[in-house]
């Protein structure tokens, strides 16, 4: 009786989920209805990734890992850097690089770091802004080596307009720029799981009913733009994928070299760049071995029993830096044999008035396990640079870094390799009050943490070693004065510098 009450449960819940993805389809159609012509025919084709993607949320039952089959990956999968630098580079290094796209992921807006607009188009060093530095260094690629390795933006619905106005400041550069657009879904009420938009435009209430579905939605979105096609094309054979906040993420031709030089039956279509994990990076996503598959495990497929050992250092030595290395001929294979594998992130938002609702995500390192002889390669950590935050920022405005052809690289004045560890209170959360509260950039040479919260100011020409901690309590304020030097400090209280 049992076996059967059973058989019938789940022939109820097949039912229950057919209804669900009819009443779906029928809602898409509306919508598809309410508008014509290009905007209609683009939807259309975000809607089939979407059908997709929702259809695979209705079939999932529990964790997509079971943790006891989770095994650490084989000392061969995942290369240390140095040794694939060891092997030196030929002397045609223009052939490789004529073979290599690079694609910055350029989605996301600029709102937690209080700015407008693209992220991608805040100022980091000099005046010059993500979007600048990466320019930069794909010119003095391609004139260094007379090549024409081009850039591909990733842009979503909230970055494209604003970016395409920005592009034509590069027109005299010597980098073709070419850019597509991620598709746009459908937020889903978390109750009835459907669609809250009541028809296509992004004006008005239905502004907040659309998202862009995380960056591994490249694999489609590329593959539909006929961008994919077209660079093949020419000639290319892998793009170099990142974020455009990662300022660690350059063109590295040792890896390049690497993959271009495999005999044709070992081809890797797939490298990750990862590196050690510190007491910083416990929530990034790590390798694994699974079912005989490199994989890549995320916090958010981690049962919640095991998310302490997830984020030990000890078991989970590496995390990924969003640096891929990905054979376009395989994107193109996979897409159209439509065997692209990756897990979904379900993503729980609030609207603005209140109401619940559910956005479908996947990440582009997810795709990893679809691809042949993929590849980790553990690479140095100045490869992962992400400005997140006014803090990451802080560091790489000072002198810690200098500048060159769009490169940042660690001083050589400091003497040790690691990074400050930095904190800036809520004061400084907002890209234009942090900026208001350096007179200019500390000296932090000699940093090995800091330290501010509340209300502080930093006159000019300041110089902070060791660890420094400036507390400001609620109502007090403090400013540094200027020419300070601040060596293992606790300043607190009030300190307040007038002229007179």
């Amino acid at each position: 009786i049992k076996g059967v009450a059973n058989g019938g449960m789940a022939q109820f819940q097949e039912m229950m989920r057919q209804q669900l993805e009819s009443s779906m389809h029928a809602e898409l159609e509306k919508l598809l209805d309410t508008s014509t012509g290009a905007e209609r025919e683009v939807s259309k084709k975000d809607f089939e990734g979407f059908k997709n993607i929702f259809h695979r949320f209705l079939q999932v039952k529990g964790p997509s890992v079971e943790w006891i089959k989770i095994q650490r990956p084989p000392e061969d999968s995942i290369q240390p850097y140095d040794k694939i630098a060891a092997r030196g580079l030929p002397d045609n290094v223009a052939d490789s690089l004529n073979k290599l796209v690079v694609v910055k992921l350029n989605g996301g807006l600029g709102t937690s770091m209080g700015c407008k607009g693209p992220k991608s188009l805040i100022s980091v060093r000099n005046e010059n802004t993500f979007l600048d530095l990466t320019v930069q260094q794909i010119e003095h690629l391609n004139k260094t080596y007379n090549t024409d390795v081009p850039l591909v933006l990733m842009n979503s619905f909230n970055t494209d307009e604003d970016t395409k106005k920005i592009l034509q400041k590069y027109t005299h550069h010597r980098v073709k720029i070419h850019t597509f657009n991620q598709s746009r879904y459908p937020r889903i009420n978390k109750e009835s799981l459907l669609p809250v938009s009541t028809n296509l435009s992004m004006t008005g209430q239905n502004s907040e009913g659309w998202y862009p579905p995380g960056h591994g939605d490249i694999y489609a979105s590329f593959h539909n733009s006929g961008l994919l096609d077209q660079l093949i094309a020419q000639g290319k054979e892998y793009i170099f994928v990142s974020n455009i906040d990662n300022l660690g993420a350059t063109v590295d031709l040792h890896i390049l070299h690497h993959l271009v030089s495999q005999p044709n039956g070992k081809r890797c279509e797939f490298v990750m760049e990862v590196t050690d994990k510190t007491r910083a990076d416990v929530k990034g996503g790590t390798l694994i071995q699974y079912e005989g598959k490199l994989r890549l495990l995320e916090i958010a497929q981690v049962p919640k029993a095991h998310v302490d050992e997830f984020k030990s250092v000890s078991k989970f030595k590496i995390f990924n830096t969003n640096n891929l290395w990905i054979s376009l001929a395989a994107i193109k294979r996979l897409q159209e044999q439509k065997a692209i594998d990756m897990e979904i992130i379900v993503n729980p938002k609030t609207l603005d008035g209140g109401q619940n609702v559910v956005q479908l995500e996947t990440a582009v390192g997810a795709a990893i396990k679809s691809f042949d002889n993929a590849l980790g390669i553990n690479v140095p950590r100045s490869r992962f640079l992400p400005v997140k935050t006014t803090s990451d920022l802080l560091l790489v405005m000072s002198n810690l870094y200098s500048l060159d052809a769009g490169s940042l690289t660690m001083s050589p004045k400091r003497e040790f390799p690691t990074t400050p560890h930095v904190k800036l209170g809520s004061s400084f959360t907002k890209v234009q009050e942090y900026l208001t509260r350096f007179e200019s950039i500390p000296d932090m040479l000699e940093l090995d943490h800091l330290t501010v919260s509340g209300d502080v100011t930093f006159g000019k020409n300041v110089s902070l070693k060791g660890t420094v901690i400036i507390i400001a309590n609620h109502g007090d304020r403090i400013d540094i004065p200027a020419g300070s030097m601040l060596e293992n400090k606790i300043v607190s209280g009030n300190l307040r510098i007038l002229d007179h």
